[in-house]
């Protein structure tokens, strides 16, 4: 008995797109897992946690909502998230320029040049517990580097780290110092991307440098400036370990960033359920202003430069 053109007893083949979909699933799988287990089913327990009450120890108790009633009303939580916010604009435009200032000067053919851009990537290397302590000397009022070479110049330095008015930018210019080198790469990376010929044509058509960079180099640089700056966000709002081993919060709740105080509920005070909240808080924030950089950059990118 003959079946379907004449083959018998045979199967027909496997599709080849379907083996292609069977791989594609094999590679992507360790990453899905990864992304599935460690962000997506984290942030699923903690927004069901947020309407418990739970210290660690005893069973967790139903609240419903009485969490983020409490969050309302709470001052502490608002103050922590103004000094993030308030962390977040000290670093990211600052660390942003100086890192495409030092990929513009390092895009150049000089001697030594591989030297210096290894350089730059070398405060991002080390961690944030140790370029903490290090910069805690730095800062020390009496006996710090900062200090001493401001009173070279006749200038007496303040207390960096106990005067709430200098924590914060203290802080901040530590994530400043540590990332700029790092987003350097992705910026130089991005220059070099960019065909000459279009420098080129606007040097003929008589655009000066300062012309060239605003019309050629800033627009071409979109894609680059839209990762940066999304990346940089969701760090900053993240910070947590620097603020820990330089301030501990303080002083006066000056540095007391969300994470901070995110972690002082959860592990201090062992109030596990409201900690879920806060941190539901932190992450809506950062799903907003990241949504946000995704339309304002979509309009304004092109991935196409021939």
């Amino acid at each position: 008995m003959r079946r379907h053109g004449g083959i018998r007893g045979r199967e027909r083949p496997f599709p080849s797109h379907t083996r292609g979909t069977w791989y594609a699933y094999l590679f992507v799988g360790p990453s899905l897992f990864g992304v599935v287990a460690f962000l997506l089913l984290p942030v699923i327990v903690v927004f069901v946690l947020s309407f418990f009450h739970w210290e660690l120890l005893s069973d967790p108790s139903f609240t419903g909502l009485e969490n983020y009633a409490r969050l309302v009303g709470d001052g502490e939580a608002w103050h922590s998230l103004w000094v993030t916010v308030l962390y977040v604009l000290l670093c990211v435009p600052l660390q942003t320029v100086l890192a495409l200032a030092a990929a513009m000067l390092l895009n150049q053919r000089v001697k030594g040049v591989r030297f210096y851009r290894s350089l730059f990537v070398v405060p991002w290397m080390a961690t944030p517990i140790v370029l903490g302590l290090v910069w805690n000397w730095i800062f020390d009022p009496r006996d710090g580097a900062l200090n001493q070479a401001l009173s070279l110049i006749g200038v007496t330095g303040p207390d960096w780290l106990s005067d709430p008015s200098w924590a914060l930018p203290a802080v901040a210019l530590v994530t400043v110092w540590q990332y700029s080198g790092y987003n350097m790469l992705f910026f130089l990376a991005g220059l070099q991307g960019i065909p000459k010929e279009l420098y080129d044509a606007a040097a003929t058509d008589g655009a000066t440098p300062r012309q060239r960079f605003w019309r050629v180099t800033l627009p071409l640089l979109n894609p680059t400036m839209f990762f940066v700056m999304v990346t940089n966000m969701i760090g900053a709002f993240q910070v947590f370990d620097t603020v820990y081993v330089m301030t501990n919060g303080g002083p006066s709740g000056s540095t007391a960033v969300l994470n901070f105080t995110i972690f002082e509920t959860a592990f201090r005070r062992f109030d596990f359920g409201y900690a879920s909240t806060l941190s539901m808080l932190l992450f809506v924030i950062i799903l907003l202003v990241t949504l946000v950089q995704v339309r304002f950059f979509s309009k304004r990118t092109t991935y196409d430069l021939s």
